[in-house]
């Protein structure tokens, strides 16, 4: 076997594709008993007519990423619906805030849209350039340097305590604050401007689609185009010793400290043993009897939501976390995928409703109480149509995926310095000193999400170390 995959994750699965399709014998091994990593949909033990997404549910990143837009998903057969509401932000005393497709819709409806226009006009306007910059290497002189430098002034902005300048009003505020906290970081931070800044410019743009059937679908064609060029794949396979030959890993790079133990150059195994996990999330799925009660019904057709209210109290919420507390009114993201997918809905008219509390590293506190009632609060009357609820605490997630430590869903990798350097300082941070092992896992560049790019940019090194080969091959169907 020419390489190993170990992790089936987006990134590992990319990385795999790409050596498969270059000519080399591929295997991919996953410790789970299904392949995805954060990438999944499970039938709800109950009611099998209802599908969770495992991990991940609404995917920007999937139709924006280099990786995906060469793979081309749809026309593999996977429908990815963006909705034209990309995502809404309900708050206590107004009517929400909600982000359109449409840029000037999304405008009108805002209490001052000239402030958002000037925040992300610029950035719609030149997506292309945004997205190669923040999915990029960080290596190389990204094009489109005019809309990179307006993108760093923006982000410098929204990364301070200034950041309240560039935008007026409560409901602009919260808008951009529900995106930058996906991060699950203290707020504002460079971290979250970053992530602020792509997210909302998708939402503008490529929008923020669901895949009919669940993120399932994207893991299943990976996986079709890999076993079409002769790769493998071996789910329940745990790694616990080193693999022969050529060794990517789509996990946390702390695993490496187990599996190669005494081999670990010494200093290499110090700089792991310090990596830092970050703060994490506990998940919460609903099987709902019917729409959601929002207060504001244009909420209706939101398929995604920020439910944290204002900014000030999304910004507490993320520093009580930071420091280790449980907020006492948590961040929580949620989706309703049926919304843009009515197969999600079974014969009896149930259907899911996806959510993450964010709580501090290691939380063994089970958040269905405090998800329900942070819904209620912008819902009343939720309760009322909840059939069941499946919960699992943010330290219970690594049952379900390893790379998760402590429910960290980045695997460390929601770090802006990371997202430079990788999880230890290295020119080339998918390589490791370990001949012939590479991370290709969301704690390598550019981070974390659902898109391919640290598989793809970990693939690039290993043909061009490993087996000379400097053309990356066609990824089209």
């Amino acid at each position: 076997m020419d390489v190993t995959v170990v992790g089936s994750g987006p990134n590992g699965l990319a990385a795999a594709v790409i050596c498969a399709r270059a000519g080399l014998s591929v295997q991919v091994l996953e410790a789970q008993p299904t392949f995805g990593g954060g990438a999944r949909t499970a039938a709800d033990p109950e009611f099998s007519g209802v599908s969770h997404d495992i991990c991940s549910a609404v995917h920007p990143l999937a139709l924006a990423s280099p990786f995906f837009t060469e793979f081309d998903l749809a026309a593999r057969g996977v429908q990815v619906n963006a909705p034209e509401v990309s995502y809404g932000n309900p708050l206590d005393d107004g009517p929400a805030a909600i982000a359109y497709r449409d840029l000037d819709r999304t405008c009108a409806e805002l209490q001052d849209g000239s402030s958002w226009k000037r925040l992300m006009g610029p950035l719609v306007a030149d997506s292309a350039a945004v997205v190669r910059f923040l999915l990029g290497d960080k290596r190389s002189v990204p094009s489109g340097l005019t809309t990179v430098a307006r993108l760093g002034l923006r982000m410098a902005g929204q990364a301070g305590p200034a950041w309240n300048a560039a935008l007026t009003g409560d409901d602009a505020r919260a808008l951009y604050t529900g995106v930058a906290a996906h991060t699950i970081s203290r707020l504002p931070s460079v971290t979250s401007a970053g992530a602020g800044m792509m997210l909302a410019t998708l939402g503008h743009t490529v929008g923020w689609p669901i895949p009919v059937g669940g993120s399932q679908a994207i893991t299943d064609a990976l996986i079709a185009d890999l076993i079409a060029h002769g790769g493998e794949l071996a789910a329940d396979t745990p790694v616990s010793t080193p693999p022969g030959g050529v060794v990517l890993f789509d996990t946390a790079p702390t695993a490496l400290l187990s599996i190669y133990g005494d081999a670990l150059p010494t200093r290499y195994a110090k700089a792991l043993g310090r990596y830092r996990f970050g703060s994490a999330a506990a998940k919460v799925d609903f099987v709902l009897s019917g729409e959601v009660p929002w207060s504001d019904p244009r909420l209706a057709t939101t398929p995604t939501l920020h439910l944290g209210g204002n900014r000030q109290q999304m910004a507490q919420a993320e520093a009580d976390v930071a420091a280790g507390r449980h907020a006492q009114r948590p961040m929580v993201l949620a989706a309703l995928p049926h919304l843009v997918d009515p197969g999600r809905i079974d014969a009896g008219g149930r259907r899911p409703m996806w959510a993450y509390a964010h709580v501090p590293a290691g939380s063994t506190v089970d958040q269905a109480e405090a998800v329900t009632a942070t819904i209620e609060r912008f819902a009343p009357g939720f309760r009322d149509i909840v059939v069941a609820v499946r919960s699992i605490p943010a330290a219970g997630l690594t049952h379900h995926n390893a790379n998760y430590v402590g429910g960290d869903i980045a695997a460390g990798g929601n770090n802006a310095w990371r997202a430079i350097t990788g999880p230890t300082p290295r020119i080339d941070p998918w390589t490791t000193p370990i001949p012939g092992v590479y991370l290709c896992s969301a704690a390598t560049p550019p981070g974390a999400g659902v898109h391919g790019m640290a598989g793809y940019y970990a693939a690039r090194t290993v043909l061009r170390r490993e087996f000379g080969i400097r053309q990356l091959p066609n990824l089209a169907p």
